[in-house]
């Protein structure tokens, strides 16, 4: 059995004592692949990802600018995103969207950051991988505006919604992903999401360090408990831990390595 943590933030602070340890325990856990978030601090450092991708060949990158960051944005952050698109490594644009929560970033800077990288990822080719918090009706406005159906694809990552808006995101092509919320006491409406997610539209992640799935709730997470949500998210679907992880690892790379089930 082998796994991929489609999403954790490798780069963080929270890592700095014990990345190459944490790395390797993921390793050791079954974890066959990770997908390193680019978006670090925000600009105009992009390449927070790529430097860990080019440190580890089990690593991929992902590079985009969070909506926390969108402030940050300036003419002079599209021309090397553009370029860090066709880095070997780089799988994806994201995380990218729109957080309403925290409202780091204006949320017009947020709207318009966001529909410049969904343009910057169709014209790369590149799947998209989405952030959103307490702004559904926006995001699906801005991807129904600026994202076909028939485009490259992608992910919501740490799905957080229902199933209503799970089937929404499914009707328009996303693969969606969850996390240690699948675990949480709390976690029903997500659960009932992961119900209604078709096998071959799954996949799991960390989001490492944050959310940490039960037993480590309240801890930092690390790519190796991809484990634990890998399981209850088996348990869910009713069908083994063995069956679960080779169906999320195949929709990864098939839709961010572009591998046919053929190859693998």
């Amino acid at each position: 059995m082998s796994l991929i943590d489609t999403h954790c933030h490798l780069d963080a602070a929270a890592f700095d004592d014990d990345r190459e340890a944490a790395i390797q325990r993921a390793r050791d856990a079954g974890v066959e692949l990770m997908v390193a978030i680019g978006s670090g601090d925000g600009p105009p450092d992009l390449e927070a990802g790529i430097r860990l991708a080019e440190k580890y060949d089990f690593i991929y990158a992902t590079i985009g600018v969070h909506p926390h960051d969108a402030a940050k944005a300036t003419e002079e952050t599209w021309l090397p995103l553009t370029a860090f698109a066709k880095h070997p490594k780089v799988v994806a644009i994201g995380e990218i969207g729109l957080d309403y929560h925290y409202d780091f970033s204006p949320r017009e800077a947020q709207r318009a950051v966001f529909a410049r990288q969904l343009e910057l990822a169709r014209e790369a080719g590149l799947p998209i991988v989405i952030h959103t918090r307490e702004a559904w009706d926006d995001t699906m406005l801005l991807l129904r505006k600026h994202w076909p159906v028939s485009g490259p694809g992608g992910i919501f990552h740490c799905f957080s919604e229902g199933p209503e808006q799970a089937r929404q995101v499914l009707g328009l092509g996303f693969h969606l992903s969850y996390s240690g919320i699948i675990t949480f006491p709390k976690g029903d409406n997500v659960r009932a999401a992961l119900v209604e997610t078709p096998l071959d539209r799954l996949l799991v992640e960390t989001d490492a360090p944050y959310l940490a799935p039960v037993p480590w709730r309240g801890k930092r997470n690390e790519p190796a408990y991809v484990v634990e949500t890998a399981k209850k998210a088996a348990e869910i679907k009713g069908v083994s831990l063995e069956q679960l992880a080779a169906a999320a690892s195949a929709n990864w790379k098939r839709l961010c390595l572009q591998e046919t089930a053929k190859d693998g």
